[in-house]
């Protein structure tokens, strides 16, 4: 028998990931909600892929687009796929809540979101490449976490837009404050490897992105989530890479 706490993370590692988990392990809405806690160690073990990758590859543009590749490939493109949801969401709601909820249940991605994950996967490049060449290569480590720690912000402040769907189930077995204490101490940690610049201004995209969310659907959905995850990510290599001394 596994242990619980090992089971909740492999249960992260399965949903975040298609790094292959050889065993079977059923839908459990209070186990999905547990598993949350373990976000940010998946993106830390996502972020140590694509470290070990980008430093055993040559320091050239190919292997920083090896590594984007890497990168999609590890998620199964799963917070790509949100985030084209929400651009076209966004851009074709015209303002309204049903509307843009109905866009993003489409599993056709229209020109607007394919335009925002060639810009974000651009980024992405740039960035990975800028710090190949710099030779910072350990700040790779923490875009996935901040990534994945951002859905954690957003779930233990914001209500779920949608009555039904995974990210339901598990905001109602949620404990924001022990979500919070744990985000507060990634951030500590975090603030050792990126500084203090790239954490404030993640924190303040991810509240924007709260506002944003709020504002149009009255709450966080799954693909908002993911679409957080993809433009922190993307925000904190660039960040790095301005701030970089």
């Amino acid at each position: 028998m596994l242990g619980r706490g090992l089971r909740d993370f492999l249960l992260a590692l399965q949903f975040l990931t298609r790094i292959p988990v050889p065993l079977s392990l059923p839908f459990d809405a209070a186990a999905q909600a547990r598993s949350l806690y373990w976000y940010p160690l998946v993106g830390l073990l996502i972020g140590a892929l694509l470290w070990l990758a980008a430093t055993i590859l040559p320091s050239d543009m190919t292997s920083a687009a090896a590594v984007v590749v890497l990168w999609a490939l590890i998620t199964g493109g799963l917070h790509l796929d949100g985030l084209a949801d929400t651009a076209d969401a966004w851009s074709g709601g015209a303002g309204d809540r049903e509307r843009s909820l109905a866009i993003m249940k489409d599993p056709a991605s229209g020109p607007i979101g394919v335009m925002f994950v060639v810009l974000v996967l651009l980024m992405k490049f740039a960035a990975t490449a800028d710090l190949q060449a710099a030779g910072r290569l350990g700040l790779l480590l923490w875009a996935p976490v901040l990534g994945r720690g951002a859905v954690l912000a957003l779930l233990a402040t914001t209500p779920y837009a949608r009555e039904q769907g995974i990210a339901a189930l598990m905001s109602e077995r949620l404990s924001p404050p022990r979500l919070l204490w744990l985000l507060a101490a990634m951030l500590v940690i975090a603030l050792a490897w990126v500084g203090l610049a790239v954490v404030l201004v993640v924190s303040l995209l991810v509240m924007a992105l709260r506002a944003l969310m709020l504002r149009r659907l009255g709450g966080v959905t799954g693909d908002t989530l993911g679409a957080a995850v993809e433009l922190v990510e993307a925000a904190t290599l660039a960040l790095a890479v301005w701030f970089m001394a």
